[in-house]
């Protein structure tokens, strides 16, 4: 028989005494990290929202004053272009009816780009983030798709503003010359025709938008991989400005004859509207027949874009660093 000694129960009572409470004091530490835990997700969750915000924000503020630079310094040879793609004639017969129409009016017409490629290359660029985001959390599709439907979106929605594009058209065209002076004017001239007459040449716009945008931000990042590595800012904005610039003047010949039938559909002031088929059929048997006229002043264009877009693209690109 055996015989517990005495003061030996109390030792097991306080030893299990013990235990409990440091059984109790893990429960209660584990139970206090869980809730940091949960507390710690919710503000980074919290923190990461406000920083998709404040992105989505800089990426539009960006691409607008990407555009305010580039439309600045190549508006001119804008100009040239496109009385190149209007009539059809030559670079240095567009060049010489500048030349007569005077320094006064070299920079006529450039409020509706300014306004209109501020405000479409800010939705081009901003939309385009917040609506890869948003279709990223919701689409299970793969990435390019997604991102190439959103660049696609962002390019239909920036067809709103058509009618910035029919303004600048009638003031570039010389023969309207004596119809209005300013683009406050040629907005009232075409209300008198309807809301209709602003949205003149809408489909080649639609048709040239979305496609383009999903190729630009589709492309954008496997060029500046096969450029060399850049260790600076200087390097990263010469990398920028040619990964831009190659992609822009790509783009703008491939939808060079879009521009074409555009710019006739948006030359014309009241009367009826002719669809794109027909538009591009009477230019088509206005030039011959041949592709080359067709593509008529497409070899400036190749250089304007890519001045215009290395410009947009390094400039947004800076930008974005810098904010």
């Amino acid at each position: 028989m055996l015989t517990q000694v005495p003061g030996e129960e109390s030792e097991n009572e306080t030893a299990w005494e013990q235990r409990k409470k440091h059984s109790d004091k893990d429960r209660t530490n584990s139970m206090m990290d869980s809730e940091d835990l949960v507390l710690n997700k919710s503000k980074t969750d919290q923190i990461g929202h406000r920083i998709v915000e404040v992105s989505s924000g800089k990426h539009y503020f960006c691409g607008y004053c990407a555009a305010m630079t580039n439309v600045t310094v190549t508006f001119p040879i804008q100009k040239v272009l496109f009385r190149q793609q209007l009539y059809g004639i030559r670079t240095r017969d567009a060049i010489c009816q500048l030349q007569k129409d005077g320094l006064r009016n070299l920079y006529r017409g450039i409020l509706p780009p300014l306004m209109q490629k501020s405000t479409t290359l800010a939705l081009m660029f901003g939309l385009y983030e917040d609506l890869s985001s948003i279709l990223l959390r919701h689409m299970s599709a793969p990435e390019i798709l997604t991102r190439s439907l959103a660049a696609v979106l962002a390019g239909t929605t920036e067809a709103v503003l058509t009618p910035f594009e029919r303004v600048q058209t009638l003031l570039q065209d010389y023969k309207h010359h004596d119809k209005f002076t300013n683009t406050f004017q040629a907005f009232r001239v075409l209300r008198e025709h309807g809301i209709r007459e602003y949205y003149r040449g809408l489909v080649p716009v639609l048709l040239r938008n979305g496609p383009s945008n999903a190729l630009f931000f589709g492309l954008r990042g496997p060029i500046k991989q096969c450029l060399p590595e850049a260790t600076t800012y200087s390097t990263h904005l010469i990398n920028d400005f040619i990964c831009g610039g190659v992609l822009g003047a790509m783009l703008g010949f491939l939808y060079f004859p879009l521009n074409v039938v555009k710019a006739r559909m948006q030359s014309q002031i009241g009367g009826e509207f002719q669809s794109f088929s027909k538009t591009f059929m009477k230019i088509w048997l206005e030039r011959d027949r041949k592709v080359t006229h067709l593509f008529r002043g497409a070899h400036l264009n190749y250089h304007r874009s890519l001045v215009s877009w290395g410009i947009i693209n390094a400039t947004y690109e800076f930008l974005l660093k810098l904010l």
